[in-house]
């Protein structure tokens, strides 16, 4: 299991985990300032450096990656940010998203997205 610690990004947390949960193949459960990766069969185990690596194409996806770090311990990675003020709310983005409520899924397009939500109802 590995603890992502997002105190000063926490406007984008919930994106951040659906993404990085669906890059590793990973359970996500979230917290307060924090979310668990947890593999998705026991008998694996997630890629530490693969997760930090993940995580960095995320923030650099929506322009950020310059202003935050990225520190791994342990089983721990956590996201500071370098000038000290946390990252403020991104709207724009989450207006045109649709998630699944089943799995994490994201699309952009609505259609994709309610043919997709068929799949669980079969």
């Amino acid at each position: 299991m590995i603890t992502v610690e997002c105190g000063d990004v926490e406007a984008i947390m919930h994106e951040l985990a659906v993404y990085v949960a669906d890059q590793l193949g990973a359970i996500p459960a979230m917290q307060l300032h924090k979310f668990a990766l947890s593999p998705l069969d026991d008998s694996d185990a997630l890629d530490m450096a693969e997760a930090v690596t993940v995580i960095k194409e995320y923030l650099d996806s929506i322009g950020e990656a310059r202003g935050l770090s990225v520190i791994a311990r342990a089983n721990t990675i956590t996201i500071h940010s370098l000038t000290g003020k946390p990252l403020e709310g991104r709207a724009a983005p989450r207006d045109h998203m649709f998630a699944c409520p089943h799995c994490g899924f994201v699309t952009k397009y609505e259609v994709e997205y309610n043919i997709h939500k068929r799949i669980h109802y079969l």
